[in-house]
């Protein structure tokens, strides 16, 4: 196949959308939709719709469980005491049971690409403790908006890749 349009300024014009998605005014992670669309090119040279479903199933679970730390954390944070260590602690206990929770969904054949529900679960992180989305610190607000962010890569590795409007070359 022979590109009409270089991979690189059609990626390079995506990239400089974003800044029309989430920009300033929103403060929506952008950067997640760069995480997620490198991820359609480490599963393979071509995006696929198949390598697409996967992540789109994935990456909400790991968000989820994500924001069920944040959540649980919130309650249950200072249960040993208010000292630092007493915190570390019982947020270590909350992130040892969710993230085994999680890894075992990884057994889950539909959910089996673990590394997309990690992408989702850093990626919701990122976004909560880096104080973007609509409504910075709010956990509800973070999880919707690192999951449309997500979403958003495959579809933006699906684009970068048909906007070339590539053909086939004929091999001598």
């Amino acid at each position: 196949m022979r590109e009409r349009i270089p991979h690189e300024i059609v990626a390079s014009i995506l990239a400089a959308s974003t800044a029309f998605i989430g920009g300033n005014a929103l403060g929506l992670p952008t950067w997640g939709i760069f995480i997620s669309w490198s991820a359609m090119f480490l599963l393979g040279a071509r995006p696929t719709l198949a390598n697409a479903k996967r992540l789109w199933a994935t990456m909400p679970i790991g968000s989820s469980f994500a924001l069920l730390i944040v959540l649980v954390d919130t309650q249950l944070g200072t249960v040993l005491g208010d000292g630092q260590l007493a915190k570390n602690v019982v947020l270590a206990v909350i992130i040892f049971v969710f993230n085994g929770a999680l890894m075992y969904t990884g057994r889950v054949r539909a959910l089996s690409l673990v590394p997309g529900m990690f992408i989702g679960f850093a990626s919701f992180f990122a976004t909560f403790f880096g104080g973007f989305g609509p409504q910075p610190g709010n956990v509800w607000a973070a999880w919707l908006a690192v999951v449309v962010m997500n979403a958003l890569g495959p579809v933006f590795a699906y684009l970068s890749r048909r906007l070339t409007f590539a053909r086939a070359v004929k091999q001598p």
